[in-house]
């Protein structure tokens, strides 16, 4: 079954070159395990609550996938160019 990877990432005001780092080399760590970018940023219509940043959606073809990518060495290794300077939550959820 589907799987998706959300992340919802706080604005900055000044984007680190480590982040920018980052957004050159994630599509390298995502392509063994079939991951595609569905929403990379993009306009934010909040309709209900707050929403102050970024919405990011990968999708996969099972959790396997999803968990062995943000788990895989290439992942791990660029991770902290974004942990580091943005703030945010990262799920993995199973399609229906």
């Amino acid at each position: 079954m589907t799987a998706y990877m959300l992340a919802h990432l706080r604005k900055v005001e000044e984007v680190h070159p480590d982040v920018l780092e980052y957004k050159e080399r994630v599509q390298a760590a995502l392509d063994p395990f079939s991951g595609r970018f569905i929403v990379r940023g993009g306009e934010v219509d909040v309709r209900e609550g707050e929403w102050p940043g970024d919405v990011i959606l990968v999708e996969f073809p099972s959790m396997r996938h999803a968990r062995d990518f943000y788990d895989s060495p290439a992942y791990q290794e660029i991770l902290p160019l974004r942990t580091k300077h943005l703030a945010g939550e990262l799920i993995i959820v199973e399609g229906v």
